[in-house]
């Protein structure tokens, strides 16, 4: 900032109309008061050459106290043939405290972090191959409705949107019969668990939730200050209900369940739920975690009608528009409660137009076009069986799904594997939790993207 402050004061000295031009018209300074006509050859070189010093010697700046955790590399040519000048490392950053840095809160230095693997944009820059197969996130690989896209053309992006989602909590109340009151909407089911760990969670209380995990279910609980109890799954990879009754006699202040299990696949039958409802004691808040419902198979419950019968007890049902209904880019959710109060709770701790106005019209979209969601379904569900029995006979363990993913047992540690396969173009979410990085999560694609990753997988199980 001294520096140009330097030259501009030059550029006023010596930037002096010229007798020799006349006739010009004046053309108004960069800089006020002044009317730059001609320069006289001599008095320019000045601002000339000390620009090219200036910017010589930006380039060998040090790299700010803040961005300590990037490395700068010399500048080089990336994948996609543009010029990179710095490449950020990835790792758990919140355990590094820079000698210079504003400290955090302990609760948040010590979070773990959040498995949210790689975009396909990225894939194709790390790997170098333009034909990607985005096998991580669970995404629909057959798009979305048409009636969604026809729904985003009336979309004027220059107004905020409703701000309570007024007309997506009517739509959903309608279809769910449930009242509107109840319900609340997010940014993703995942901004829905952040909300209730707001409002709900104070340090040292402790919640209960299994292992492995969906990684907010424990992550948004630590940074409120709370306790994370976690129950291992069985040796079969299901549900340890007998242990998780256990820890509800003891009163957690909130249990966070998904079922269909994310990361497992796994499914809670009825007389399973019915359990831990039972163990479920007053003071506690049971979530009950549906992102995957659409994809069970019709002799699992629907855990929103059992919960609607069942009498004395808080809850609250999470449901996502990003997994049946093909909305994961633009980030909708919503939770249905037990009762008013609850839902009252939740949206006093979100943002103000934390939904926007794409994903809103988006989502009343879906709703109403129930029929393609049901089948791109089928399809899915449909080739989630023909994976597993491909998988199943190259020796490969599978845990029986009820999902459109799969959660693999490779014999041998997953990362490695993922990165291989992301060289030849596939990206598949190694596990990275203590006690399962073993673990492969793969989401049902497309049949041709599924062959692709069976033989590409083949000749990497044979390696030791």
């Amino acid at each position: 900032m001294t520096f140009l402050v330097v030259v501009r004061a030059l550029m006023r000295q010596f930037a002096r109309p010229s007798r020799e031009m006349i006739g010009h018209k004046k053309s108004p300074s960069l800089f006020p008061g002044r009317f730059f006509v001609h320069w006289p050859i001599d008095n320019m070189y000045i601002p000339i050459i000390l620009s090219m010093m200036y910017f010589s010697r930006r380039d060998q700046r040090p790299v700010p106290t803040g961005l300590k955790n990037e490395k700068r590399l010399p500048r080089q040519e990336s994948a996609s043939g543009r010029k990179a000048e710095f490449q950020l490392l990835e790792g758990n950053d919140m355990s590094i405290i820079e000698e210079n840095a504003l400290p955090s809160r302990p609760e948040v230095a010590a979070l773990p972090v959040y498995n949210a693997g790689i975009s396909a944009s990225v894939a194709r820059q790390l790997s170098g191959r333009q034909d990607i197969a985005a096998l991580a996130s669970n995404e629909n690989p057959y798009g979305v409705s048409p009636s969604v896209t026809v729904a985003l053309r009336t979309i004027d992006p220059s107004r905020y949107s409703d701000s309570s989602a007024s007309a997506l909590r009517h739509a959903l109340s309608k279809k769910l019969d449930v009242g509107v009151e109840r319900i609340t909407c997010g940014n993703g089911s995942e901004e829905l668990i952040a909300a209730l760990c707001r409002a709900y969670l104070q340090k040292g209380d402790v919640v209960l939730t299994v292992s492995p995990c969906f990684g907010l279910h424990e992550i948004e609980p630590m940074a409120a200050g709370a306790e994370v109890d976690k129950v291992p799954m069985t040796e079969e990879l299901d549900f340890n209900i007998d242990v998780l009754e256990e820890k509800l006699a003891r009163r957690p202040k909130i249990v966070f369940i998904s079922s269909p299990s994310n990361p497992v696949g796994v499914a809670l039958a009825l007389p399973a739920l019915e359990r831990l409802l039972a163990a479920t004691l007053p003071g506690t808040l049971f979530v009950l975690d549906e992102a995957y419902l659409e994809f069970i198979d019709a002799d699992y419950p629907d855990g929103l009608k059992v919960l609607e019968n069942w009498r004395g007890l808080s809850w609250v049902v999470l449901r996502t528009f990003s997994k049946a209904y093909g909305l994961a880019g633009l980030r909708v959710g919503y939770g249905i409660t037990s009762n008013a109060g609850i839902a009252r709770a939740m949206r006093s701790t979100l943002t103000p137009f934390n939904v926007n106005s794409v994903a809103q019209a988006a989502a009343i979209a879906a709703l109403e076009d129930d029929g393609w969601m049901c089948d791109a379904t089928t399809r899915i569900k449909a080739d989630r069986i023909i994976l597993t029995e491909r998988l199943r006979k190259m020796d490969v363990r599978v845990v029986p799904s009820q999902t459109n993913f799969l959660y693999l047992d490779l014999g041998k540690e997953s990362a490695p594997v993922a990165k291989a396969l992301l060289q030849k173009g596939i990206i598949v979410k190694p596990w990275m939790e203590a006690n399962y990085t073993n673990f492969l999560r793969v989401s049902i694609g497309t049949a041709k993207d599924n062959e692709r990753f069976v033989q590409e997988l083949k000749p990497l199980l044979a390696l030791t």
